[in-house]
């Protein structure tokens, strides 16, 4: 992995301005933020430049306000959540530039936090905008990214300011640099990826990226589905892109030829209805009735998956096996859960894994904290495994 900063190349800050970059696009219901994850997640690099001396200056997001101000993206509401977190005072200023954001920043004490308004009230914050950017740089002595989860956005506040101050990578970005090069950069072999979700379309770049990397890839969720259509099986009334089988093939194909080898299901859960305890089945994948679908691989697939994980020395993980949000079909992506989870704390496997899905579906298995680093970025992990290069993630290596 290239060289980046990080905060343990910073001394004497105290009393330096640090624009530092975060996560805070948290959900929000009735005005009370809901899940503080992304607060928590940031908080061990807000705590040390406090505790350092410096004034530290949050630059977030919030919701997609296209350079318009809308009072309900506003980040006032999540000033609570954050302060609660913590446990310190968090100033707010109602502008991220001009006279509000530099009469606060003014007001700073050493140690002390304030948070900007919504980077993305202003249209440059998107464009990358030189003007832009100058002005958030005027509030600033050094700009800190701990906003891994943006870092596939050429924004403002996310790679335009790198090139004006020092840049450093917080806490949060480091960890998640370091994990995903255990992941994919520089792994240790076997590695296994496992790949679900619903569709093989919004994942066909992740696909022929992986066949590249991977000894095996292993293949669930709804996307499976259009693996097993391609090999001529039957897959009934199953969420299916037909149309796409000739891309599963090239996939295969592709895999063949780099020696990974592709893991599909050989038997699945199957219903008539898709809600929560619907009448099913266990079936062959070669025998899913006409009217039925797969909501879940079976116990004989699970066996395989389990049996590749137990030889990996890396995994990789994005992505449900089943339509694990309604029981009983989660059953296979908790048994997957929580035997990786039993191999990394045996000290067998590094576990990585990453994505909305994957996230909720771990939190669900009670395992998410026994990986090795579960990244709550979504389309910065998938753009990452993708093999595709990240805006805020070079600016900073370009520094060191």
């Amino acid at each position: 992995m290239p060289a980046f900063k990080t905060l343990d190349d910073l001394s004497d800050i105290a009393g330096k301005r640090v624009l530092l970059r975060v996560d805070l696009n948290v959900p929000v219901s009735e005005g009370k933020v809901t899940d503080a994850t992304r607060i928590e997640r940031v908080a061990p690099t807000i705590k040390e430049l406090s505790a350092k001396g410096a004034k530290v200056i949050l630059l977030a997001h919030f919701g997609r306000p296209k350079g318009e101000v809308v009072a309900d993206m506003s980040l006032s509401q999540i000033v609570a959540a954050v302060e609660e977190v913590l446990d310190q005072a968090v100033a707010f200023a109602s502008d991220c530039i001009g006279e509000a954001a530099a009469t606060a920043v003014a007001a700073m004490n050493n140690g002390d936090i304030l948070l900007l308004e919504n980077t993305r009230f202003h249209k440059g914050e998107e464009k990358n905008d030189a003007g832009f950017t100058n002005e958030l740089a005027k509030n600033g002595d050094i700009y800190v990214n701990d906003a891994f989860s943006a870092a596939h956005r050429a924004h403002a506040s996310t790679e335009g300011l790198a090139h004006i101050l020092p840049a450093y990578a917080g806490r949060t970005m480091q960890a998640e640099l370091e994990a995903l090069q255990k992941g994919l950069g520089e792994p240790a072999h076997p590695v296994v990826a496992i790949v679900g979700g619903a569709k093989v379309s919004s994942k066909i770049d992740l696909l022929m990226n992986l066949v590249n990397k991977v000894d095996a890839l292993v293949i669930g969720g709804g996307m499976a589905n259009t693996f097993l259509a391609a090999q001529g099986i039957d897959v009934g009334k199953s969420l299916c892109e037909h149309d796409l089988t000739d891309t599963a093939r090239q996939i295969m194909t592709k895999a063949e030829a780099s020696g990974c080898t592709i893991v599909l299901p050989v038997d699945g859960v199957v219903a008539r209805e898709f809600k929560a305890n619907a009448a099913n089945e266990t079936v062959d994948v070669s025998a899913i009735p006409s009217d039925a679908m797969m909501l879940d691989v079976g116990p004989k697939s699970v066996s395989v998956v389990n049996d590749w994980i137990s030889k990996a020395a890396t995994l990789v993980w994005n992505g449900p096996f089943g339509a694990f949000e309604i029981p009983p079909f989660d059953a296979a992506t908790v048994s997957a859960a929580k035997h990786a989870a039993q191999c990394t704390e045996d000290g067998k496997l590094v576990s990585v894994a990453g994505g909305g899905d994957t996230v909720s579906a771990l939190n669900h298995a009670g395992v998410a904290d026994d990986f090795s680093y579960v990244s709550t970025a979504g389309g910065a992990f998938l753009e990452w495994m993708e093999g595709k290069e990240l805006p805020g993630v070079t600016v900073l290596t370009k520094q060191a």
